[in-house]
């Protein structure tokens, strides 16, 4: 690997006295040009082009231009495409055609690590990540004997992650023809202890994303192929691309598992089907959407074993988790949780009631849908087709002599006035509700016009919620952060001056991501007494903030910021997750 600070000393674009700047600093600096871009010894846009000439040169790779950090690859990629007169592809916004990628052997694209794109009637766009190897380029050239190869210019790392993916499609590539085989003989009528080629495929899509613990998979119909992807750690990864022709068999073996209307493409439909995988059961939640070129499928992975995490397992920090208990043990109220979709709010009810279920109370539900079963506690299941709505079924919970409800979403203002009345007659009500923070929770529920003297008497807690990924533990490495982001954060930092923040580096365990999990970030704001008379008295948010912040309120990026101090994340995800 070139060292890039020694090309610019010999090019003289860098002097010796600017890099005896970095190691005069107290705490000294490490000499990378990221460094020297944060001490504004050399501008970012000047680098760039410095860069982008010395691979037009030859003199450095793009490999060597990417693996920079803090340097923006775009530009030099751009740069050196002009330069060359040839295109620069955004790899993130190219569909690949699965249809060209099979014509091609794949060990004949990671040799030269290249890409096909597109065929057209008079060439073949192929993306290179070394634009000037010219041996590369015949021997692409001579996979296509009768187009000639228009060369592309595209991200060296983008153009490696698109060959690995490919890679697994490739290894399964003797099922994807198995498939096409029972389509060609009218289906598949084999007994039933050998199975149909389409539910292996199922079966290894499952697998592959429970392994990489992902928490919903997406199979999408595209204009040109069919796309798998997992969500893992909250992050959309691709997991495996197919031909447009396997889309038709996969999704309609999902239907039918899921009990679902195969021949209805126009309407979405939502079913459910358990499966064992790698020895475990789990619960798939299904739900179609007709799209433009298809349908798009999305299960939600349910695993029964994740419902079973104490409140003191879910990542709260020592101060939340004990506002947050001491506010769920009260006789009655109402307690909320709060966040965007995606939060964790559910688990973190569930949570709740593990820790104050009790043989001596009633304890009922009401969830769309119930995600998990708990024992000694009625679930009901909202059913808005047969009329059976949330403010519906809350009504009769209240004739069955319930001690504590459990909300699965407040989403209009008849359930919310309900579960007010029901807070004030003798019972604890916890719920959800959508709120960016605890405190505009309040001026949530009083823009849906329930009276300020009924909420100032019914809450007793708000808890607002973020989920963060946490660094990987087999690559983690200290970072040193840069100086905006540092003043960023500055007012976030506690008392003290040496403090050290980590990343994680990316290896095999988190798949180069640097994460690994993820947990939660919080803040907790009990309801004292002045706060219950400021309510009533129709205080604005900021006189409400004032007040809580002199109550000892810690928000939720305060709380992130010392999560990243701890090691737990990084300061990017808590900016990315909780920026104020």
């Amino acid at each position: 690997m070139v060292n890039i600070v020694e090309v610019m000393l010999n090019d003289g674009l860098l002097k010796k006295e600017d890099i005896a700047k970095l190691v005069r600093m107290r705490p000294p600096k490490k000499i990378t040009l990221e460094n020297i871009i944060n001490e504004k010894i050399l501008d970012e846009s000047k680098v760039q082009k410095f860069l982008a000439k010395k691979v037009r040169q030859g003199a450095i790779t793009l490999v060597e231009a990417e693996s920079v950090e803090g340097i923006g690859i775009t530009p030099i990629l751009t740069s050196v495409a002009a330069a060359l007169n040839i295109s620069y592809l955004d790899m993130d916004d190219i569909e690949i055609d699965m249809q060209l990628f099979s014509k091609v052997p794949y060990q004949q694209l990671t040799r030269h690590n290249v890409l096909p794109i597109e065929e057209t009637d008079l060439n073949v766009v192929v993306a290179f990540q070394d634009p000037l190897d010219m041996a590369a380029q015949d021997a692409i050239q001579r996979l296509f004997p009768r187009k000639p190869i228009s060369v592309a210019l595209a991200s060296p790392k983008k153009i490696s992650i698109h060959l690995q993916r490919l890679e697994i499609t490739q290894s399964i590539k003797g099922l994807i023809d198995e498939i096409r085989r029972d389509l060609r003989e009218g289906g598949n009528e084999k007994d039933d202890e050998e199975s149909p080629a389409v539910l292996k495929l199922i079966d290894l899509i499952l697998k592959s994303a429970i392994v990489s613990r992902a928490s919903d998979i997406h199979v999408e119909a595209t204009e040109k192929n069919c796309l798998v992807r997992a969500r893992v750690d909250g992050m959309l990864t691709q997991s495996f691309i197919f031909d447009k022709d396997i889309f038709s068999p996969l999704s309609s073996r999902m239907k039918l598992l899921s009990n679902l209307d195969i021949a209805e493409k126009r309407k979405p439909q939502d079913g459910r089907f358990s499966a064992k995988v790698a020895g475990k059961d789990f619960d798939f939640r299904v739900s179609t959407l007709p799209t433009i070129f298809g349908e798009s499928i999305v299960l939600r992975i349910l695993d029964k074993s994740k419902v079973m995490i104490r409140l003191e397992d879910a990542g709260m920090s020592e101060l939340c988790y004990r506002k947050f208990s001491e506010s769920i043990k009260v006789p009655y109220g109402i307690v909320l949780v709060t966040g965007p979709t995606g939060s964790g709010k559910t688990t973190t009810l569930y949570g709740a009631l593990n820790a104050i279920k009790d043989i001596k109370d009633k304890i009922i539900t009401v969830e769309d849908p119930v995600e998990y079963q708990m024992g000694g506690i009625q679930q009901v299941q909202v059913r808005a087709s047969i009329g059976l709505s949330f403010s519906d079924a809350l009504r009769s919970i209240l004739r069955q002599d319930p001690d504590k409800i459990m909300i699965g979403e407040i989403r209009d203002a008849e359930t919310l006035r309900i579960a007010i009345q029901a807070a004030l007659t003798g019972h604890l009500v916890l719920s959800t509700l959508h709120t960016n923070d605890a405190i505009a929770a309040v001026t949530r529920i009083l823009d849906m016009g329930i009276e300020s003297y009924l909420v100032s008497g019914a809450l007793v807690a708000i808890q607002a919620q973020r989920l963060v990924r946490k660094i990987c533990p087999h690559c983690k490495t200290t970072v040193v952060l840069a100086g905006k982001v540092m003043e960023d954060i500055k007012e976030y930092l506690p008392k003290g001056d040496n403090f050290t923040f980590y990343k994680g580096e990316g290896c095999k365990e988190c798949q180069h991501s640097g994460y690994f999990g993820r947990e939660m970030i919080s803040e907790v704001l009990p309801i004292s007494e002045t706060m219950s008379r400021m309510i009533a008295a129709g205080a604005s948010k900021e006189e409400m903030t004032k007040q809580a912040n002199e109550e000892g309120f810690v928000n939720m990026f305060e709380d992130g910021v010392i999560k990243a101090i701890d090691g737990h994340t990084t300061v990017d995800e808590i900016l990315r997750v909780a920026r104020l």
